[in-house]
């Protein structure tokens, strides 16, 4: 039996590390089979000497997770352990103290995953990015958040949200109220990104001056979208010809992120998905990028992760 010592003058730092009632040390111990302890400013793992040390590292990593954030999540801890196990942990350190930008609460937002940080690399150089990956991931949210920086930076002059209406098959008529109130719902998700990033009021006050538009997909037939950013969020349910329309919209100096989940389509009967046909037709169209995130991306509840992983082998399962 072996022991390591890691000293942390910081004490809540440890109890962070730690968490509520040990529980994230409990989740290093039964994962690498080593026994840890905290006192007097020191954390002590016993057991094998290889297992010591895959949990020494998962512990350094939460550690500067603790310095950065101010405190570690269960989600924290999973892929923490997911990078010590894959050897990946050293690249992660590269990116975890990059800042995307600030919120209007003067929250920094960060990439929280290896995953996270090649797709906002993948928006960064390409004029049209397709983000692909099951719920939970931050395609949506970190998408607003690159528009936010180029608006700020007057990279583009407004940014335009927008997402497919499929439950009311894109005809809006029959809901109660006026375009918008019929139109929120769908887009709720995009407004409680832009609220994040930009506050309530200087939220509105861009909505007044044009430089943000939410609208769904089917308002977007017929126009041409300059000096825009713009994010088609749900895209797995567009139609071939929606997806067509959208994708010929962009104009000079815009850029577009088209995000969706291929395994969530909610389209009638044996309609094809325009995201599916799309990242088919332009996998070698220069200016495109395809990035796909993955479970390990998923930085909601933890079990969030297990059940996308649980339905990905049900459809290999299928496939096979």
């Amino acid at each position: 039996m072996a022991e390591k010592i890691i000293s942390i003058a910081n004490l809540d730092r440890i109890a962070d590390i730690f968490g509520a009632f040990d529980s994230n040390a409990q989740k290093i111990e039964k994962e690498f089979g080593v026994a840890i302890f905290a006192r007097d400013g020191e954390i002590k793992i016993s057991g094998e000497p290889e297992n010591i040390a895959l949990a020494a590292r998962v512990i350094a990593y939460l550690e500067r997770i603790s310095a950065l954030s101010g405190s570690v999540t269960e989600q924290n801890v999973e892929y923490a352990i997911t990078l010590v196990r894959d050897g990946d942990e050293e690249e992660a350190e590269k990116w975890m103290a990059n800042t995307v930008c600030i919120t209007a609460k003067g929250r920094p937002i960060k990439p929280k995953t290896i995953g996270q940080k090649e797709y906002l690399e993948c928006i960064s150089g390409h004029t049209i990015t397709f983000g692909v990956g099951p719920a939970g991931t931050g395609k949506t949210f970190l998408a607003v958040a690159m528009a936010t920086v180029a608006l700020r930076a007057k990279e583009v002059s407004r940014i335009v949200l927008t997402r497919p209406a499929v439950e009311a098959g894109e005809r809006l008529g029959f809901l109660p109220g006026d375009l918008q109130s019929k139109i929120d719902p769908y887009l709720r998700p995009l407004y409680d990104a832009l609220f994040e990033m930009l506050g309530a009021e200087n939220y509105q006050r861009l909505l007044e001056k044009g430089a943000i538009e939410v609208a769904p997909l089917a308002y977007m037939r017929g126009r041409t979208l300059d000096d825009s950013f713009i994010i088609l969020d749900e895209a797995q349910n567009t139609t071939p010809e929606q997806m067509k329309m959208f994708l010929t919209r962009l104009g000079f100096r815009s850029k577009a992120v088209v995000n969706g989940d291929v395994t969530q389509i909610d389209l009638p009967g044996n309609t094809r998905s325009g995201l599916a046909e799309a990242l088919e037709v332009c996998k070698e169209v220069e200016g495109v990028g395809i990035y796909r995130l993955g479970a390990k991306d998923v930085v909601r509840n933890t079990i969030v992760s297990r059940i996308v992983e649980a339905y990905g082998r049900l459809e290999r399962k299928d496939k096979k």
